[in-house]
């Protein structure tokens, strides 16, 4: 797959089939219209092409207060994108430039004078330009005008898509990972960098891998106990261990919350990665949530904290 970031600069694409979205999640909803635009690229003898943007439009256009929760990221969305087939990616930057431009400039500038297009799939209510002015109606007029085939995503395909996205999101907030699972077609997962915590977990026997999550746009599970997988991009740069090798899932468990039988003051996310003692300070560390366990306790003193967390070790390791 081609990622580009620079639409003054892209290449001639062999009758592209191209559609526009967020793509947030690359859920089971997007993998309909995934399949379609390959299933038009191979009858087509042409390339699928994906325009997608950053950042999220609704962080330039939107009046909320409130911030994005994402599902993916946006190098994330690109992993993902590249695993399900795509030919093509195009991250426009999405500015308010771009947002106010008039509809049919957009047609004409943009998705003709860049793309190309010999078919352009599309929803019924995919608005753009100036005042979102610009709908399904005026690209069905100009295509014949401008020779490009038109296709309708159905509006039950775009209705789950919707409540796909708004499901998952609810059920990670929730710790409900089999059903954020089940709607995503993969597992949840989300990378932080590892730095350094008050070393507690050394001292009841779990030393502990504290994560940052970089982007705050990045949606992570709810308050408790799970079973997870750890993963180290390119570990042998810098682990001595012979037994690790790049990309390696290493069996875990993470603990989010507020850590109350310690102090229950900052919300931290710590991964115990089982039978590992390596310095990955720095490092980005990528976590595939497997299941959750259990809710935060508050226990009474370390003894009792520490009976816990070996039953919760017992418990991820029947899960991994």
């Amino acid at each position: 797959m081609q990622i580009h970031y620079n639409i003054e600069t892209l290449p001639v694409f062999k009758n592209a089939i191209i559609t526009i979205g967020t793509f947030d999640g690359v859920h089971m909803g997007h993998r309909q219209i995934i399949d379609k635009m390959k299933e038009e690229a191979k009858a087509n003898q042409g390339e699928s092409v994906i325009i997608t943007f950053h950042p999220h439009p609704r962080k330039v256009v939107s009046s909320t207060i409130l911030g994005v929760r994402l599902i993916n990221t946006n190098e994330e969305k690109l992993e993902l994108l590249e695993q399900a087939g795509i030919d093509h990616v195009v991250v426009v930057p999405f500015t308010d430039a771009f947002a106010n431009q008039p509809a049919e400039d957009y047609i004409s500038n943009f998705l003709i004078d860049k793309f190309h297009p010999h078919t352009i799939i599309i929803g019924y209510d995919h608005r753009f330009g100036r005042e979102r002015t610009g709908d399904y109606r005026l690209l069905e007029k100009k295509s014949t005008e401008y020779g490009f085939r038109l296709i309708e995503i159905p509006k039950h395909i775009l209705e789950n898509i919707s409540i796909s996205s708004t499901n998952i999101r609810e059920a990670i907030l929730h710790s409900d990972i089999a059903t954020a699972d089940s709607l995503l077609g993969y597992e949840f997962f989300f990378s932080g960098q590892v730095v350094h915590g008050d070393k507690l977990g050394r001292q009841l026997g779990y030393p502990t891998a504290n994560l940052k999550v970089l982007n705050e746009e990045k949606i992570t599970p709810g308050n408790g106990i799970y079973a997870v997988y750890a993963e180290l991009p390119d570990v042998d740069e810098y682990v001595n261990s012979p037994l690790l090798k790049p990309h390696s899932r290493l069996k875990g468990m993470m603990s989010i919350g507020f850590r109350p039988t310690v102090d229950g003051k900052k919300r931290v996310i710590e991964v115990n990665i089982f039978n590992f003692n390596e310095d990955i300070y720095d490092q980005m560390l990528k976590v595939y949530v497997k299941k959750y366990l259990r809710a935060e306790i508050k226990f009474d003193g370390l003894e009792a904290l520490i009976k816990q967390i070996d039953q919760d070790k017992i418990d991820s390791l029947e899960v991994l």
